[in-house]
């Protein structure tokens, strides 16, 4: 990731930082798209997704979920913890999150402090994370 000394409000630093991510997507796509049908199959049946859920997940990019993360954050929800006790769980969220068409409603909510009111509305993983919110185990301490 290019960092610089500039402001993150600048126009200069958003440009780069824009400009880094699309060369980060761009290169993984590559690699992907560079691997034969098989080896594919295999990466998805490891992932236990399918070939398709990768090509989707690298055209999104590599931050594509990073507002659940976020999200769960706004909840008090251990990430970490739901990633261990519920792995599957927390990559078919990555996946819904990854797919997620509410993105700028999602990051706008989350820059008012306002989404762990109005998730509930919009969010393909409302369901999980309000079941999240009541175990006690998946809680920040």
């Amino acid at each position: 990731m290019v960092t610089t000394a500039q402001s993150p409000d600048t126009l200069a630093s958003r440009f780069l930082h824009w400009c880094a991510q699309a060369w980060e997507a761009t290169t993984e796509a590559d690699v992907i798209g560079s691997l034969d049908d098989e080896t594919l199959r295999e990466i998805a049946r490891d992932c236990c997704i399918t070939p398709d859920q990768i090509l989707q997940l690298v055209k999104a990019g590599p931050h594509a979920a990073d507002e659940m993360v976020a999200l769960m954050k706004a909840l008090n929800i251990d990430a970490n913890e739901v990633s261990l006790a519920h792995p599957g769980q927390f990559r078919d969220m990555q996946i819904t999150c990854s797919n997620c068409t509410s993105k700028e409603r999602c990051r706008r909510d989350l820059a008012r402090h306002a989404a762990d009111q109005e998730y509930i509305h919009y969010c393909g993983n409302a369901e999980h994370l309000s079941g999240m919110r009541a175990d006690p185990e998946l809680l920040v301490a």
